[in-house]
């Protein structure tokens, strides 16, 4: 069982008591627009769900009905301590890989990007990890694994990362020898350079302080959160996409089947031009990074904050309702998308009056659209009220952007 959209609730509530106690305590960790990202891009992680082929679960499948060497028993406890155990040390891997070799690193990186440090970057998640991570797993299945069990395990292990990510917890003592702590995953998070490549555990840094990337968080050097070669922008399309750009450029500078393989596993970064630029290995300098942080007016930060909302709910209760068909949930899906554009270009400081008419004329095309096709009246209705909160907010949002 995925027990993560259980967990989504509890998310949430702890993302809005760490900004209290933050506040409380004069030491708010939140900025909205590097909270607002973060949360677009865990919704997009829900909602791309639509666009999955199924390529690992039908491999996965293939492989425990056919070619595992037993099943182990479900009911027997021992298979669930080990499928935990085995599924973190894969994890370890996988996540290692990831920041090491170029096409792994671009499926991740999207997950590093926050500038900031708080519960809200655990949701940051990449919208293109579903195209290979599965790969990592293959070997827990081969062992006879249950799927039920390496679902279960694999989302426990995922909903255990969450508290990690914050910097109101100090270190814990002997809990930190053995488990993934705040501590050590802010040193996994950050840049600089004592720290950058480090601390890869989901659950247990024992994997880390086994095969020499284990780095403690050290008093005399605060963390520097993102990523080396910073995007720039709040934009969910460039940080999901970057580094498979980066890619693709790199492979157009010599067409042969050669260069195309040493682009994809080369170490992350590296390019036939000699350039770093996306790498974890370009040069860093703490005392010249500065944050991603454009002023913009109150008007344009409660309208995100407003689409962030409406893009949640539809997340959360429309998505998984089964009242869209797969074509109605791809158009749906390439609405969200254009909607976190467009509101991230506003964050972001930019103009954006033109595509901002253009994405409410096809909101309100997909609108009559649900009237004339007698699907659920809640849809229309909803549909509508959004497109008239949207048309009233338009001229404010124009005269804001301006200021």
């Amino acid at each position: 069982m995925d027990y993560v959209a259980l967990a989504v609730p509890f998310f949430l509530l702890a993302i809005l008591l760490e900004l209290i106690y933050g506040w409380a305590i004069k030491n708010n960790t939140y900025r909205i627009n590097d909270t607002i990202s973060s949360l677009f891009m865990g919704s997009l992680r829900g909602t791309s769900g639509i666009l999955k082929i199924g390529i690992g679960g039908t491999i996965f499948y293939i492989i425990e009905t056919e070619f595992s060497l037993w099943r182990m028993d479900d009911t027997n406890i021992l298979t669930w301590v080990f499928a935990f155990v085995a599924y973190d040390f894969f994890y370890y891997w996988f996540h290692r890989i990831s920041h090491e070799r170029q096409i792994f690193w671009a499926s991740h990186v999207a997950h590093h990007q926050s500038e900031e440090y708080n519960l809200s970057t655990a949701l940051r998640q990449t919208g293109t990890g579903f195209l290979i991570t599965w790969v990592f797993y293959i070997p827990l299945f081969a062992m006879g694994v249950p799927s039920y069990v390496f679902v279960s395990v694999a989302s426990i292990n995922l909903i255990y990362q969450f508290w990690v990510h914050t910097k109101h917890i100090g270190k814990l003592g002997w809990y930190e020898l053995i488990f993934v702590t705040p501590s050590n995953h802010r040193v996994h998070h950050a840049i600089n350079n004592e720290y950058v490549d480090k601390n890869y555990g989901g659950v247990f840094i024992l994997w880390d302080r086994l095969f020499g990337s284990f780095q403690e968080e050290l008093e005399e050097e605060e963390c520097v959160y993102g990523i080396r070669g910073p995007i720039k922008t709040f934009n969910p399309i460039w940080a999901n996409f970057h580094i498979y750009i980066k890619i693709l450029k790199d492979v157009k500078m010599e067409i042969t089947v050669r260069n195309l393989i040493r682009v994809l596993i080369a170490r992350t970064g590296w390019s036939p031009d000699g350039s770093k630029h996306g790498s974890t290995k370009e040069a860093f300098n703490k005392e010249e990074f500065q944050k991603h942080d454009p002023k913009v007016n109150f008007v344009i930060s409660a309208y995100a904050l407003l689409q962030l909302f409406c893009l949640s709910t539809i997340s959360v209760v429309l998505f998984p309702s089964g009242l869209l068909n797969y074509l109605e949930g791809v158009v749906l899906l390439f609405m969200i998308i254009l909607t976190m554009y467009c509101t991230t270009r506003w964050l972001d400081g930019k103009q954006n009056f033109i595509l901002e008419i253009v994405r409410i004329a096809l909101f309100t095309l997909i609108s009559v659209f649900t009237y004339l096709t007698d699907l659920e009246y809640f849809l229309t209705y909803g549909l509508t009220v959004y497109l008239i909160v949207n048309v009233i907010l338009i001229p404010f949002l124009s005269k804001a952007a301006s200021n």
